[in-house]
């Protein structure tokens, strides 16, 4: 969280909304941990990462529903061994990431 917490500083001191979604579980290849996080404001600028970018886009897309309204959301996202390698990785794997608004 230390990584992203300027910038998250720099939106809230704008009024910015803001998004947090938060890696909390994992199965077999993923890029990032449980815990990793990103957070997105409501023009669709983000800060972190939550999967090295294979699924950031979605979870952005997700992050504007959820601020827009109020309700979090659980996302769940998986490669299957078959196509792994298309998106370099080694094997297949899923995580979630929860996703919700941030309010200070």
């Amino acid at each position: 969280m230390k990584d992203i917490l300027p910038q998250l500083e720099d939106w809230q001191a704008r009024g910015d909304q803001i998004a947090l979604a938060t890696v909390i579980q994992t199965w077999g290849s993923s890029p990032r941990a449980p815990g990793a996080k990103m957070a997105i404001n409501q023009k669709g600028d983000m800060v972190g990462s939550v999967s090295g970018g294979c699924v950031e886009g979605a979870v952005v897309e997700e992050a504007r529903r959820v601020l827009k309204t109020g309700r979090p959301k659980l996302l769940r996202y998986g490669v299957a061994d078959e196509t792994a390698w298309e998106v370099g990785l080694a094997c297949g794997g899923s995580i979630e990431v929860f996703v919700e608004r941030l309010d200070w």
